[in-house]
């Protein structure tokens, strides 16, 4: 939220200085985003007048002038301004000055002969804008000498304070002159416009089809106005806060969009068909938008609708086919309250964000409404002229009363701040909560209507089965409870939040315990050691568009968003591997095809029930790394299996323990994915390519390869002393076998066959040759590997040796049909 300081005082009346302001705002709850001084940057500048302007003698484009900076001092400036000419009012750059539009620094010169001693400025040179076409041209009128700046009234300070989502009223300078006057610098100025009075029949009536989108509203006609430039006053302040000016009549609803928190939207007249505005629900129609863009309303939008269609998305934005320009000559003012959840999800349907859905969405003051009316067509009639109708009204304001209790002792209790019962309630006063009633204890408060989010309705999300008389009482102590908490923070943070007394917690043990569980340390050591595999880390969104989740897992209407942050967010993923293909895919798209990314976080399954599991993931795209002892060459399975066992070896799990199938997801390319399994049940992880149809829907050109290790499945190791390793004295002996076997027994049914051929005396088995064909015939491979005996005992003897070879060889033929080369 920004607003000037000049912008401030029209509500606030105060002394207080700009430094006082901004640290006050801080410490009532209005953060502080920062102050812009735009003066600070043009202080050099002045008005001047060109004296002549004349022909450069040496240059067709140049002209050199004499300026009057208001010292009576000539001096020379050579300009390449078309504009240039001798009785001009222009703005004048002495030597020394840094022109902001250009980062230079003004030295004397000559230019082609010609002394310059300074420089004529165009808008855009002094950062005020993108015009350059020439000089700024100000009126004959304008104070010769005196600081363009402050004549420009750009010394007006912009403040910009952050603003929390319950905090509807904060964005309007009046809410935010309320908290500052209850704050102690200066008194609230009374809002009273007086009525107009009307001098004819409202042209346009109101009806309300959806009360449950729009329960009140109001509108009046002005007949008889001219359109035209808004005064200099109006357009600074706008211009001030980041708005463009456009017309008069624009101006006016934005002016009070941002000064009271009000929105308001104007309608041509000419334009509209028919006497009727209807509030109705969309009925799948396309309506193009103030800002050009087409959007098509459906039932869940409200809409503003004449006999012709529909003019505006309500409490979002209003349609251009109604829209006000230089030809109008009668307008109607729109001044509604709208339902703030339909606004919001209308808004984040269709992706619109504008200064009335933020107003709406968090809830404005419904009591305002005849006031913002009335002090908008006083504007109108006064920067417009014309003559005001009757105003048209359709609905009933909402009957919103509320009574807040407040027991003083929670103002120590909770807050820890030792605040006298009279300042409480004086506080409380100031910000507009009228005393209902009072005793020694407590205070009961009537809640303004412009604070929405103070006792506020609470819908419990309660058990189905819980007792009918519990519930209620749940109920009626949550809303006494938060109503008395609400009115806590407010004493709190107007008597200032910095003085509150900070207090340590209490100290449970002479020496802390570990800061970490097994759990997080486990991740730590996950997030290393991918990191240390060339995997860069990500963190993205556990949501994605539905139809997407789909190719990686199952999307049950259980773990669909009934509120997503947006339409292609609305679907808990089934885990990060999903949203990591999404990465490597926009990666693919903006030139980076060889992605290297992991991430730790959840995935989400709903069957039995809903739940998530905490999940690391991978995947590499595209090609590896060139280098001069390997050419780059595609990722594959075994890209992603040795990652997916990097991580699983830092987390201590036994990996002659594991084993792999191949009934890998169906996310996966069935010949090079697999399954890792710690016994017949447990699965660690899974691993391999991308199936080609997923990598063509996520539009990602080149093979990709990916794992996801189950962090919950990996057993916590057991606390137990262990006891100091046995070395061997002895040498080991290693010996060579190959076998012939089908091409379809997996290599680790053969490798777990020798393991266990003799447990006391094998300490190793590797796979390190595979070969096929020649005269092995068809559907036989050869798979060599090597045994490591290790004695603890003796030296092995040579029968020793060819006895365990022996057991190595039938151990293996038994279990897999293999026969030793």
């Amino acid at each position: 939220m920004k607003f000037t300081r000049s912008w401030l005082a029209a509500h606030l009346d105060t002394d207080a200085d700009l430094t006082t302001i901004a640290e006050t705002l801080t410490r009532i709850g209005l953060e502080l985003e920062g102050i812009e001084d735009r003066a600070a940057a043009l202080a050099p500048f002045r008005i001047a007048r060109v004296i002549s302007a004349v022909p450069h003698p040496d240059a067709d484009r140049l002209r050199a002038c004499m300026v009057d900076a208001g010292d009576g001092v000539p001096v020379s400036v050579v300009c390449g301004a078309p504009n240039a000419r001798t009785g001009m009012m222009a703005v004048f750059a002495p030597p020394g000055s840094f022109i902001p539009g250009t980062g230079i620094t003004l030295k004397t010169g000559r230019i082609r002969g010609v002394e310059s001693a300074g420089m004529l400025l165009s808008a855009r040179e002094m950062g005020l804008g993108e015009d350059h076409s020439g000089i700024v041209d100000l009126p004959e009128d304008a104070p010769l000498g005196a600081s363009y700046a402050a004549w420009a009234g750009l010394d007006d300070a912009v403040i910009e304070i952050s603003v929390t989502p319950n905090r509807g009223d904060a964005l309007g300078v009046r809410g935010i002159a309320r908290d500052l006057a209850a704050a102690g610098i200066g008194r609230l100025k009374p809002f009273a416009p007086a009525p107009v009075a009307p001098a004819y029949p409202s042209p346009i009536t109101w009806k309300i089809a959806a009360p449950e989108a729009c329960p009140f509203v109001l509108g009046r006609a002005v007949r008889g106005l001219k359109n035209g430039e808004s005064p200099r006053w109006l357009r600074e302040r706008l211009t001030a806060i980041g708005l463009r000016p456009i017309n008069a009549l624009v101006d006016i609803t934005n002016y009070f969009t941002f000064d009271l928190g009000r929105p308001l939207h104007v309608f041509d007249v000419a334009k509209l068909s028919g006497p009727t505005l209807t509030l109705r629900p969309g009925a799948n129609e396309t309506m193009r938008a103030l800002n050009g863009r087409d959007y098509v309303l459906g039932a869940e939008d409200c809409v503003i609708a004449d006999a012709a269609g529909v003019q505006s998305l309500a409490g979002v934005m209003g349609g251009e086919a109604s829209g006000c320009t230089a030809d109008t000559t009668e307008v109607f003012v729109e001044c509604a309250l709208f339902d703030p959840v339909r606004v919001a999800l209308s808004g984040r349907r269709h992706q619109i964000t504008s200064d009335a859905r933020q107003r709406f969405e968090r809830g404005i003051d419904a009591a305002l409404m005849p006031d913002a009316l009335e002090a908008a067509t006083a504007m109108i009639l006064e920067l417009c002229g014309g003559e005001a109708s009757a105003v048209a009204a359709a609905g009933a304001m909402p009957a919103r009363a509320r009574d807040a209790r407040l027991r003083f002792s929670r103002l120590a209790e909770l807050g820890g701040a030792a605040i006298a019962p009279d300042t409480a309630v004086a506080s409380l006063a100031a910000l507009g909560f009228s005393q209902v009633a009072r005793d020694a204890d407590s205070v009961t408060v009537a809640v303004p209507s412009w604070r929405n989010d103070v006792a506020a309705p609470i819908a419990l999300d309660q058990a189905p089965g819980l007792d009918p008389a519990r519930a209620v009482a749940a109920a009626e102590g949550c809303a006494a409870i938060e109503a008395e908490c609400d009115l806590v923070e407010e004493v709190l943070r107007i008597a200032g939040l910095d003085a509150i007394p900070p207090v340590s917690l209490p100290v449970l043990a002479p020496v802390p315990p570990a800061s970490l569980t097994e759990a997080q340390s486990r991740t730590a050591r996950v997030r290393r050691v991918l990191a240390a595999q060339g995997l860069v880390e990500c963190v993205t969104f556990s949501f994605m568009d539905r139809t997407r989740a789909a190719y990686f897992g199952e999307t049950p209407a259980a773990l669909t968003l009934l509120n997503p942050i947006a339409a292609d967010l609305d679907q808990l993923r089934p885990g990060p591997l999903a949203t990591l293909a999404l990465a490597a895919s926009r990666n693919g798209a903006r030139g980076y095809a060889d992605a290297a990314l992991f991430e730790i976080g959840p995935g989400f399954v709903a069957a039995p029930e809903a739940s998530q599991r905490a999940i690391a993931a991978g995947l590499r795209s595209g090609a590896t790394p060139r280098a001069w002892n390997a050419p780059a060459r595609p990722v594959g399975m075994f890209d992603a299996k040795a990652d997916l066992f990097a991580a699983l070896a830092v987390l201590g799990v036994p990996m002659e323990a594991l084993s792999v199938t191949a009934d890998a997801p169906s996310c996966f390319h069935p010949g090079r994915s697999g399954v890792v399994r710690q016994g017949p049940k447990a699965v660690l992880g899974v691993f391999g390519e991308l199936h080609p149809s997923v990598l063509a829907a996520l539009g990602m050109a080149g093979p990709a390869a990916g794992f996801e290790l189950f962090l919950d499945a990996v057993a916590l190791p057991k606390k137990r002393r262990r006891a100091a390793p046995v070395l061997s004295a002895f040498q080991p002996v290693r010996r060579d076998f190959a076998f012939v076997v089908d091409a379809t027994v997996p290599a680790e049914a053969l490798l777990r066959a020798a393991r266990g051929a003799e447990r006391t005396l094998i300490a190793g088995v590797v796979l390190f040759d595979r070969f096929a064909g020649g005269a092995l015939g068809a559907g036989k491979v050869s798979l060599g590997i090597e045994v490591t005996f290790q004695p603890v005992a003796a030296t092995l003897t040579e029968a020793e040796i060819e006895a365990a070879s022996a057991k190595v060889v039938a151990a293996v033929a038994k279990a897999t049909g293999a026969v030793l080369r």
